[in-house]
């Protein structure tokens, strides 16, 4: 039995890190989740997986509603982590900072903007800049950031193979988020912010797959998290929000500390996850992205969309 259940912790990832690069760090109370879903609010090539995404890091003193400061701990320093509990939308293409003005009209009052990553299908952003987020800041916005890095061996999308892990998996989860938190930095996101790791569906139940991807988030999460920023992960409920959930489950370190699950066409809700026990990346640690690909107009202006219901933290923006 014991070899047996070492054996499952290994094709899990529950290995220690490489000497170099092991620590202490630990998602808290709550179980961090990793989802595959893919990038929301563009079709790419047809059919968009839906995914979930969930938090397994406790935030104390989160407010029901509205925004709050709160003191979170993610590696040895104290950032400030912002949280926002209500409406947002995500699209491939951060818009015009006069289109965010007019979309004040809509019931939404968060976006999710593509700021990185090789995977990323809208490269081009030709709004997205540090004078953008303190204008949507100041508009009354808040910003959920993803990055869209490499893609799982076992990646279903097709457009996305070609962007998939290598060989080793720990260093370039660790060189994406550094990469990652640069871009970050440069657009005047702060510490304390969470960054989004947007993987597409995968098939987890692939175990040597499973392993190197696990590998590689988990690489991707300790740094993240070391240099300040909480690590965050997109996915679908049924693909990488399943695989994070097992993986807490087990006693996996260096999970995601808020998760985005894409479940498309059942009701919003931040805890009707059937994936994911209730105790999971709660409280203020989960955002679901309930519908996909939708076109709505507001103020004028019209933009293809996921929506999405939320209570988690959001951008710090200088």
């Amino acid at each position: 039995m014991i070899v047996g259940f070492g054996f499952v912790l290994l094709l899990l990832g529950l290995t220690a890190a490489p000497p170099a690069q092991a620590g202490p760090w630990s998602p808290g109370t709550a179980a961090p989740v990793v989802s595959p879903g893919r990038e929301p609010g563009v079709p790419e090539s047809g059919v968009r997986e839906s995914g979930v995404r969930e938090s397994g890091v406790r935030e104390p003193g989160v407010r029901e509603s509205g925004v709050r400061e709160s003191g979170v701990r993610e590696s040895g320093a104290r950032p400030k982590a912002v949280t926002f509990k209500g409406r947002a939308f995500d699209t491939c293409r951060a818009p015009s900072a006069d289109t965010m003005r007019r979309w004040r009209a809509s019931p939404y009052r968060a976006v999710g903007v593509y700021f990185g990553g090789r995977g990323r299908a809208c490269r081009s952003q030709p709004h997205l800049s540090h004078r953008w987020m303190r204008t949507v800041r100041d508009q009354g916005w808040r910003v959920l950031p993803l990055y869209v890095g490499s893609q799982s061996t076992c990646v279903f999308a097709r457009h996305k193979k070609n962007v998939r892990i290598g060989r080793h998996p720990w260093k370039q989860g660790t060189a994406e988020a550094r990469d990652a938190v640069k871009r970050a930095a440069a657009l005047g996101m702060r510490p304390g912010s969470p960054l989004f790791l947007d993987m597409e569906a995968y098939a987890y139940r692939n175990k040597k797959c499973a392993r190197t991807t696990l590998l590689f988030v988990r690489g991707w999460n300790r740094e993240v998290s070391r240099r300040g920023y909480l690590p965050g992960f997109y996915s679908s409920a049924a693909s990488g929000v399943a695989h994070m959930e097992r993986s807490r489950r087990a006693g996996v370190r260096d999970l995601p500390s808020v998760v985005w699950f894409a479940r498309w066409g059942v009701k919003n809700g931040l805890h009707r996850e059937p994936v994911l026990r209730k105790t999971a990346w709660a409280p203020a640690r989960r955002i679901h992205q309930y519908a996909g690909n939708v076109r709505e107009r507001h103020g004028g202006r019209t933009l293809l969309i996921d929506r999405n219901l939320m209570h988690a933290p959001v951008a710090r923006v200088d």
